[in-house]
């Protein structure tokens, strides 16, 4: 056998072991939550945003900031994206005591700044922790619809702000937003996983999709050069 036939070969191999390797990790067989099996990539998926989690925790910071605000009286008609969204973020205000009425896409909010904020972020906190349980059977609505509720009145309040040229206080929505509201909701039922108990599967994770990488990048190259194809940089 000459040279050109046996790298060939030898390329032809990896780039079919590469293929398998690759089959076993879209099968169903890693554990998953709830004792379901998941392929590699929804493991790894999880794992990874196990890690995430466990530094993305603002959300007592955001509280205390919010407490600068005490005393703060916020008073404003608010512009939602339709009726439906403002009857929705009006039940929930006034489920925690502050006045909302909603008329069409406006909604008529009035009430302590700092304890509009602090309700918000409490909910987040809950659903941080994966007790969305709690949200749910408070204000009777899915736990994701009142985050995303939350979300919503937060962003048209930090217009409103801006708008009036508050924005000090516009900043510290956006804040509230990007560190507490859009991590609850996105990490809901994530477990946290400290980065220390998951370093032997993180660092093999890594070193793994590099040697696969390479193994399948020589696979290819071998392939090429066994049929007279010369890769030059």
């Amino acid at each position: 056998m000459n040279d050109n036939a046996h790298l060939k070969r030898r390329g032809i191999i990896m780039v079919f072991s590469f293929i398998a390797v690759l089959a076993i990790i879209f099968t169903p067989i890693f554990p998953g939550t709830n004792g379901h099996k998941v392929n590699g990539l929804n493991y790894l998926d999880n794992f990874f945003n196990q890690l995430a989690k466990g530094s993305a925790y603002y959300i007592e910071e955001q509280m205390q900031e919010a407490q600068s605000y005490a005393g703060t009286t916020y008073s404003a008609s608010l512009v939602m994206g339709s009726p439906q969204q403002a009857e929705r973020v009006a039940s929930l205000l006034t489920v925690n005591r502050i006045s909302a009425n909603a008329v069409g896409v406006e909604l008529d909010v009035k009430g302590d700044f700092a304890d509009i904020i602090t309700i918000i972020l409490e909910d987040a906190d809950l659903m941080y922790a994966n007790v969305g349980n709690v949200i749910a059977a408070k204000y009777d609505m899915n736990e994701l619809a009142v985050l995303h509720g939350w979300y919503l009145v937060l962003q048209a309040m930090e217009r409103d702000l801006n708008q009036a040229k508050k924005f000090s206080q516009a900043k510290f929505l956006k804040k509230s937003m990007s560190k507490a509201v859009e991590p609850a909701y996105n990490f809901y039922k994530v477990e946290v996983k400290p980065v220390k108990e998951g370093m032997v599967l993180l660092a093999g994770a890594l070193i793994f999709y590099v040697l696969y990488t390479v193994w399948y990048g020589f696979g290819l190259l071998y392939i090429f050069e066994g049929m007279g194809i010369k890769l030059e940089h």
